[in-house]
């Protein structure tokens, strides 16, 4: 603890808080041309180092260290026989975004992520020892003052909207990454991105990661920004995958998903609305898939702590009929791990859920969450699936729906501008289906704490 408090001391002292630090989700998106004409302080040094006399030309470092421990008893609900299963979780990422004048800039970022003590070994979602996680290359082709065109060529993270279908995926030790080519254009309140992308292989050595050398993820997503009454997404997304697995079968998979988003945040009344529609061929069938989703709050942004309380609910389609020639199965691409809790062990395929949840700024620096979350499998037909989308569970011809309630707690503590802390803990009540389907099965408890330090 002594070690902990000196480390934070330094931390303090080389990194004062009083500096400005408005770090993002996604790295690149960060803007430190203003530093420039700032005090010449250490970070700013850091942040912003001229290459040029006239400082059109800069460069920028960063990075991140994030440190976790787990504990989750009777994952998969006691099926696997592991009992308590804790262990830890390190990510480390460093970054160098150069800018060649106004039109052109370079963005790199190296990571590193470990896996300690797992009884049954790291998950794919764990470890990469070494690994390009971006570079990138950024010319605008086209910037007045209404319009600008990039067209980014190289490794690139994506994420868009809330991230139930395309999401960088933040809160697993690996955050996802693509290979292509994306167009973004914008005018006004109006955004569009098109991409062609390749997904890749993690192995966990050093570099060892594989591409898969085809164009297997490729879309549109566009952003209307209506200020006055709420924003508007429409989008296009497409995949091709050489085997897939649903409860209906394996094999060749090409969908296309086509939907919507209408959403607005702030205080008062928030409220969030997505759908879709999947069509395609899998396995020498057809495609027919959908999901909905109401997400509806209130932010008491005149109460002190600016409480939220929200309702979710979502529908998410399964195959009503097994080897029918139509797979009714959603597949959510590349979602968001945590959209249904910190650590969900249900992901967003065949599932009906009803999820109320509320929020708290207890101060300045510490926010408290609590969540319900009521799960039931949309078809009886079909199983129960992980977060990523992966089988985890088949049907087992059991006629039972509900697959359980999960409990959730948590607290996140912004240390200062470079430090944050969060804990949680969920607790799975198994429901009828599991209890079907598992011998002897047991309720999950899952713990996690992590501190994060970014620069």
């Amino acid at each position: 603890m002594k070690k902990l408090i000196i480390i934070l001391l330094l931390l303090q002292i080389i990194f004062p808080t009083r500096l400005f630090a408005q770090f993002k989700l996604m790295r690149f998106d960060e803007d430190y041309s203003t530093y420039k004409d700032s005090a010449n302080t250490f970070y700013n040094s850091v942040k912003y180092i001229p290459l040029s006399e006239t400082k059109d030309k800069y460069l920028s470092l960063g990075g991140e260290a994030r440190l976790e421990f787990v504990d989750f008893n009777n994952e998969d609900w006691g099926r696997l026989g592991i009992g308590s299963n804790p262990f830890l979780i390190q990510r480390y990422t460093v970054h160098a975004d150069v800018h060649l004048g106004s039109r052109v800039r370079i963005f790199g970022q190296l990571r590193s992520a470990w896996e300690n003590g797992r009884k049954n070994g790291p998950r794919p979602i764990d470890e990469d020892h070494l690994n390009i996680q971006n570079l990138f290359v950024d010319v605008d082709a086209i910037k007045n003052d209404k319009d600008k065109l990039t067209i980014r060529a190289g490794r690139q993270e994506l994420d868009y909207g809330s991230g139930r279908l395309i999401s960088v995926r933040e809160g697993p030790n690996l955050r996802l990454y693509f290979d292509g080519l994306k167009f973004m254009y914008e005018r006004g309140n109006f955004r569009s991105d098109a991409f062609m992308m390749m997904a890749s292989e993690v192995n966990v050595g050093a570099f060892d990661n594989t591409s898969s050398k085809s164009i297997n993820l490729w879309g549109s997503y566009n952003t209307f920004i209506l200020p006055k009454s709420g924003n508007i997404e429409f989008y296009y997304l497409g995949i091709h995958r050489k085997e897939s697995r649903f409860e209906d079968g394996s094999g060749a998979e090409t969908r296309h998903t086509l939907g919507g988003r209408f959403y607005r945040y702030g205080g008062g009344f928030i409220y969030n609305f997505e759908g879709a529609y999947q069509f395609g061929n899998f396995n020498k069938g057809n495609i027919s898939a959908w999901t909905a989703s109401a997400d509806i709050g209130y932010m008491f942004e005149n109460v002190k702590g600016k409480p939220t309380v929200n309702l979710r609910n979502d529908y998410i389609s399964g195959d009503r009929k097994k080897g029918d020639g139509t797979l009714g199965t959603f597949n959510p691409l590349y979602p968001k791990g945590g959209y249904f809790g910190f650590n969900p062990q249900i992901g967003p395929v065949n599932l009906i859920d009803i999820h109320p949840y509320a929020t708290v700024d207890l101060n300045s620096k510490i926010t408290i969450q609590g969540d319900v979350v009521f799960n039931w499998r949309f078809s009886v037909q079909d199983g129960v699936y992980r977060p990523s989308g992966t089988l985890n569970l088949t049907s087992s011809n059991s006629t039972k729906k509900y697959i359980g309630t999960a409990f959730l707690g948590s607290i996140n503590y912004k240390i200062n501008k470079f430090l944050t802390f969060n804990t949680g803990i969920q607790y799975f009540k198994t429901g009828a289906f599991v209890n079907d389907v598992i011998e002897d099965d047991k309720d999950g408890l899952f713990i996690n704490s992590r501190i994060v330090f970014k620069f």
